[in-house]
């Protein structure tokens, strides 16, 4: 990694611990009139809201869900994805409920939804939500379901949060998910969970099939090199809705320097590749062609929850 990348990623660091830096383009005017005027939709009010099924799309068994992914990921419409996306929420879910503070949801749903407009697919049923989990990470499921902790929450500015919600935004978009599932259901793992106990606070909401190759999924991860596209495309996502290219590398930044036996990042640590072969991967890819986008004033998020 050359110093000039490291330079650009500095200024991001700068900015997320309230220095300020010269702009160098437009800012996020537009974000900011949707936030204060509240036209994008807030986030669920109850764990039933969030994991509704999708009209049209009640009673889809788990058994005809893992049938169309081990056929081919064309198979799975978009009403099937979501779904699919649904129920793998909830084994999100029922591992870390959402954090109770719905200021906090409002906000986050209404900054990934802007996202996600600018985003290839804007007509998905976008939800986002904050696990009540101190640990660092971010999660995904196919359809549109993207959630953060609050420990991540809690140590990143809006710019930094916005190239963590573009990364996931991105593995939905290109369905890193569905072929990933895929890839395991064609291994086995479904059927090797067929009547197998398995514990869930769910119970049947969850078929056991869909429920034991997501559990493999979030504690495995994804591929490498998906997570590594996820990084290229999220970053120019952000840029595009309007926020500073260099959160997602500032994020890593942070990553880098977490030691590996802390609890708070071992689950992210364990499940992505090296945070320094990101940022070696991203300088590829980025070099300074999205500098003009760089250098915004930061904005911590207490800032944005004030009066919500």
């Amino acid at each position: 990694m050359n110093n000039s990348f490291l330079a650009r990623i500095a200024i991001a660091a700068a900015l997320a611990a309230g220095l300020q830096a010269p702009a160098t383009a437009q800012g996020i005017g537009i974000f900011n009139n949707i936030i204060r005027q509240q036209q994008l939709p807030s986030a669920p009010a109850s764990l039933g809201n969030l994991l509704a099924p999708a009209a049209g799309n009640r009673g889809a068994a788990g058994g005809e869900l893992i049938q169309l992914l081990m056929q081919s990921v064309d198979h799975v419409d978009e009403a099937h994805e979501i779904e699919i996306g649904r129920q793998l929420a909830a084994v999100l879910l029922g591992s870390k409920p959402l954090h109770p503070d719905m200021a906090l949801q409002r906000y986050v749903n209404r900054l990934g939804r802007w996202i996600s407009l600018q985003s290839a697919r804007p007509q998905l049923p976008w939800t986002f939500g904050v696990l009540n989990d101190p640990g660092v990470n971010a999660f995904a499921a196919p359809g549109g379901y993207v959630f953060v902790t609050k420990g991540l929450v809690d140590r990143v500015d809006e710019a930094e949060l916005a190239g963590i919600l573009a990364h996931e935004i991105t593995h939905v978009t290109d369905k890193h998910h569905l072929q990933a599932l895929r890839t395991k259901a064609r291994a086995g793992l479904a059927t090797q969970a067929i009547g197998s106990q398995l514990n869930s606070n769910l119970g049947g909401a969850v078929s056991a099939q869909l429920l034991a190759l997501g559990k493999d999924l979030y504690s495995s991860g994804l591929d490498q090199g998906d997570e590594f596209a996820a990084d290229r495309n999220g970053v120019t996502l952000a840029a595009r809705a309007g926020f500073d290219p260099y959160g997602l590398p500032s994020v890593l930044q942070q990553l880098r320097s977490a030691a590996p036996d802390n609890p708070l990042f071992s689950l992210s640590l364990r499940t992505h590749p090296a945070p320094q072969l990101r940022l070696d991967q991203l300088e590829l890819a980025m070099g300074n062609r999205l500098d003009a986008y760089a250098g915004k004033p930061a904005v911590p998020l207490s800032q944005r929850l004030v009066g919500r």
